[in-house]
């Protein structure tokens, strides 16, 4: 079902995996500035989220507000609701995009109450062009071969990047949830509506 697989992968890449490999302290080109940013944000992951005294809400908290520092969440909401977004009411995309993000905070919540250390090691970058990079990365598990990480991030001043896209192990994330809604709202005869109902019984 959508509402236990669509973040599944994402998870797995993003929140159960905060000990980065040591990069250089200076950034001198944009792969290296991109894989700074991967490492800087996990961690003020681990430092703000995975403090066993904090309550559940103070985590949401927190994780909201790396959610919108670091993640472009409207552009991935609307990427993902496709050719759906064009026929939305304002209304519904409002709170279409507001259920988007509150189920990506209730998701990764859930997962950092059972961080333990997993390795996330850095391997290198990919820059497309001016504003897009890749980086490259592999999720350490002992007695298992490693699972291949890549986070697509994006810039428009060279200097701040907001995560796009997450691939696990090749599948993008994504084209995973595009999919997933894309379905769900043909089950329910073309309309939006079926999918914000599911959205809102996951993150009520």
């Amino acid at each position: 079902m959508i509402l236990r697989r669509i973040f599944l992968g994402l998870v797995i890449g993003f929140s159960l995996a905060w000990v980065m490999a040591p990069l250089p302290v200076r950034a001198e080109n944009p792969g290296d500035k991109a894989e700074q940013f991967i490492s800087s944000l996990a961690s003020q992951a681990i430092e703000a989220l995975t403090m066993p005294e904090i309550s559940k809400h103070e985590r949401e908290n927190r994780f909201r507000v790396l959610l919108a520092d670091n993640f472009a969440v409207k552009t991935i909401g609307r990427w993902v609701l496709g050719r759906h977004w064009k026929k939305a009411t304002d209304a519904e995309k409002t709170e279409y995009l507001k259920l988007f993000e509150e189920l990506l905070v209730v998701t990764y919540v859930d997962r950092f109450s059972s961080y333990s250390g997993e390795n996330l090691k850095v391997v290198k970058s990919l820059v497309n062009n001016k504003n897009d990079a890749v980086v490259f990365s592999e999720l350490g598990r002992q007695g298992t071969p490693p699972v291949h990480v890549d986070w697509r991030v994006r810039t428009k001043d060279k200097v701040n990047f907001k995560i796009i896209d997450v691939l696990v192990e090749g599948v993008s994330m994504g084209q995973t949830q595009r999919s997933e809604f894309s379905s769900v709202i043909r089950q329910n005869g073309g309309h939006l509506e079926g999918l914000l109902a599911q959205l809102r019984k996951r993150v009520g």
